[in-house]
């Protein structure tokens, strides 16, 4: 599928799996998706080939046959959300093929999404948020200072568990108020710690160096990594997962959440704090304001919640 200056002809013979094989590649080193987001494309793309055949030439495929598969997957059972994923990998697919020239119609651009029903972030209150900030030093089922640190951070930043798991000691800012992070589509920018997040990385810090004297004093530490395991290695966003589902399950506060609580938890609590919508958008690093008016849902049921328990005539029974 090599390409001339001019593009190559509408009319020669390009099958599903060539294209859908550049089409990931581009993906990646162009448009910077990240590995977790490719992988689903790709699963997304062996579905649409296992189903039309990787050899079927993308001339032949029509619209008919796209809907066709939409429906093969809803009778599978597949949930809404996995199978609008399917229409969107689909979707660029055949809009990647047509700005290339390796077709001269889309096939997948009447596709239409399925409606989902629309959840609502979750999020800690202030009172479960300081309980599991808190719970390193209670449990004591870790690292004590590192974990704690973590859940500081992860709380007064908005990070995602990716990023945080990324962060190096060069991207801290000298005061360690701050630091720069690379978000989806390889977006750099910068976000903030409290100081209750502050004091917790000076401790880590100071613990992590005791346990890992620097390299020059002939350490076994070799990475920049903020956060490191009990090795020395860097910590992974699975290894971050794993320190959150312990200290919020059975062993801690017994009300398992996920990572990204913290950072639902964030946005919420900027929102109900007064913060303008487009400075939290930017924050959390969302391309799309339409992605952080998600959270402005939470705080309106919040609301409505207050409101019912607290005025006299809301249908509430006596």
């Amino acid at each position: 599928m090599a390409q001339t200056a001019a593009g190559p002809s509408c009319g020669a013979s390009v099958t599903l799996h060539d294209c859908a094989s550049e089409y990931l590649l581009y993906l990646e080193s162009v448009r910077g998706y990240s590995g977790n987001t490719v992988a689903g494309y790709r699963e997304d793309l062996r579905h649409l080939e296992m189903m039309l055949g990787a050899d079927t030439d993308l001339h032949e495929i029509t619209a008919d046959d796209l809907r066709g598969c939409v429906g093969t997957l809803s009778k599978k059972k597949y949930s809404a959300s996995s199978i609008n994923r399917f229409i969107a990998a689909v979707r660029g697919l055949f809009s990647y093929c047509k700005k290339f020239r390796y077709i001269s119609a889309n096939a997948a651009q009447d596709l239409k999404t399925l409606r989902t029903p629309r959840h609502l972030p979750k999020f800690m209150t202030a009172l479960e948020v300081d309980a599991l900030c808190a719970a390193p030093e209670k449990n004591e089922l870790l690292w004590e200072s590192r974990d704690r640190a973590i859940f500081e951070m992860l709380y007064s930043s908005g990070c995602r568990v990716s990023e945080m798991s990324a962060l190096r000691m060069q991207d801290l800012s000298q005061d360690f108020s701050s630091a720069m992070v690379r978000g989806k589509g390889n977006k750099d920018r910068r976000v903030y710690f409290g100081a209750d997040a502050v004091r917790a990385l000076r401790l880590y810090l100071l613990d992590r160096k005791a346990r890992f004297p620097a390299r020059a004093e002939g350490g076994a530490l070799r990475v920049d990594n903020v956060f490191i395991n009990q090795k020395g290695g860097a910590l992974t966003a699975r290894g971050i997962r794993y320190i959150v589902g312990r200290y919020s399950g059975a062993e801690g506060t017994n009300r398992t959440v996920s990572p990204h609580a913290f950072r639902h938890t964030f946005a919420t609590g900027m929102l109900n704090n007064g913060a303008d919508i487009r400075m939290v958008q930017e924050m959390l690093g969302h391309s799309s304001i339409s992605t952080t008016q998600r959270y402005t849902h939470v705080t309106t049921e919040r609301l409505k919640d207050v409101y019912r328990q607290a005025f006299p005539h809301s249908g509430k029974e006596d």
